[in-house]
């Protein structure tokens, strides 16, 4: 427990919610401000892609000790099912029993401010805040951006309003801030694919699946009442883009050309896709974090990344872990909570910010890659026989919670490696013989 202090976290969104939970398990009290409706009340779609809880992520939420309640939302995904145009391929996660899991974006924003409310936060919802008073952490409440404003001044203000943040956007124009923001020349809109009569799903419930199409991709994740919620990643532009699909006929021919296993289970597809927005996709860094002992920003307000690692929850969700961990090494000491804790995670923001950018190009093209499946099953099979020597890059990110840069570059290391395994004469044949693993060990040397 600290010295108690009234504090304002601006965005009521997933990191926002659990950053309440544990200012609250600290014993500040903590209100919660939000310009939008309260989720509870509105019905959630259409600009979604589903969340996949990984370690990091159950870390921050038992911390505090609301895993097991978000478990009851959450379903397993053990493998990759990739979706070529003739036949599917399986591909396991981790070890035995390793799992991502697939959950809901509004299922558990929901979950997360009930469970907020329950620990004693205050939630403000249709409350616009437009800008703050660094020196003194006074927030500025209007209808307008030019109307007239109320004040509410508090010891502590966390900015945790996602990409755009109006927090951010305040610290900005200090002198010697770093600001950077990248949009990918691609964007995204949602697909359903609706559960069987019998609310059984269409397609292996335990996967996530996968329709790599090198420029473009599918993917789908499964959610409680039997439905997948699809994401399409596609150009804005080009011969194979948003751009190029105009009407109901031509968006009908694109699927059935090169997505024909999906016709079937995406019975509202033409309805869905004109309905549904297309959303943009943008890596955003900044730095500093944070303005004395009164302004902190957390999650994508300080480091937004594109989703393709399904880190952007568990980075932020981590954020609260470190920040949390300095709190109880540095007391009431403030000032240096926020210089150590921007110090921890700045590295790693950027590290997982360029390993989500990389996993796009893994996802779209290298899964349908003969090369990159071969190099996955020679990394599997030489971890299983010397898992303290070889972790593979995508357990070292999603089954572990070492930090982010270390992934990065031993990944880079691994893969300079496995770039000279599979020059290997006859390594399509050799792949699993212990010459194969003999000259990995050499190389590791």
């Amino acid at each position: 427990m600290q010295t108690p202090k009234k504090i304002a976290v601006v965005g009521s969104g997933l990191v926002g919610s659990l950053l309440a939970i544990y200012l609250r398990k600290a014993g500040h009290a903590v209100h919660v401000y939000d310009r939008s409706l309260d989720i509870r009340q509105i019905q959630f779609s259409g600009r979604s892609i589903n969340l996949a809880m990984s370690n990091r992520g159950w870390k921050a939420l038992d911390g505090v000790g609301v895993g097991d309640a978000v478990r009851e939302i959450a379903i397993p995904m053990d493998k990759r099912a990739i979706h070529l145009v003739d036949k599917l391929n399986f591909q396991n996660y981790g070890q035995e029993g390793e799992s991502i899991y697939s959950i809901s974006r509004g299922t558990l924003n929901r979950k997360m401010i009930d469970l907020a409310e329950a620990a004693g936060a205050e939630f403000f919802f249709e409350h616009k805040i437009w800008d703050v008073t660094l020196d003194d952490a006074t927030l500025h409440i209007g209808e307008t951006e030019r109307g007239a404003w109320q004040d509410k001044k508090y010891d502590m203000v966390f900015g945790a309003d996602g990409a755009f943040s109006r927090i951010r956007h305040r610290m900005q124009r200090q002198s010697m801030f770093d600001y950077s923001q990248e949009f990918l020349p691609i964007g995204y809109k949602e697909l359903n694919i609706p559960a069987n009569p019998d609310a059984t799903h269409k397609l292996d419930k335990n996967s996530f699946h996968i329709w790599p199409r090198g420029e473009y991709m599918l993917i789908a994740l499964p959610n409680l009442d039997g439905s997948f919620t699809c994401t399409l990643f596609m150009p804005f532009e080009g011969e194979n883009s948003f751009a190029s699909l105009k009407n109901q006929k031509e968006v009908e021919a694109f699927f059935e050309k090169n997505l024909p296993d999906t016709i079937d289970v995406i019975p509202k597809l033409t309805e869905d896709f004109f309905k549904n927005p297309t959303s943009t996709l943008v890596t955003m860094k900044c730095y500093p974090w944070t303005y004395e002992d009164k302004i902190a920003l957390i999650g994508d307000a300080c480091h937004a990344i594109v989703p393709f690692y399904g880190q952007g929850m568990n980075a932020g969700f981590e954020d609260i872990s470190i920040l949390y961990e300095m709190i109880e090494k540095y007391g009431d000491d403030w000032k240096t909570i926020f210089s150590e804790y921007q110090k921890s995670r700045k590295p790693n923001a950027d590290a997982i910010a360029e390993l989500s950018y990389r996993n796009f190009m893994e996802m779209s093209s290298k899964t349908a890659d003969e090369k990159f499946l071969l190099q996955k099953k020679i990394e599997k099979s030489f971890s299983d026989k010397h898992p303290d020597k070889w972790i593979p890059l995508y357990s070292r990110v999603t089954f572990s919670d070492r930090p982010y840069a270390e992934a990065l570059a031993i990944g880079d290391y691994q893969n300079a490696i496995m770039e000279q395994v599979l020059r290997m004469e006859n390594i399509e044949n050799i792949w699993n013989s212990e010459a194969v693993e003999n000259k990995i060990l050499e190389l590791l040397q």
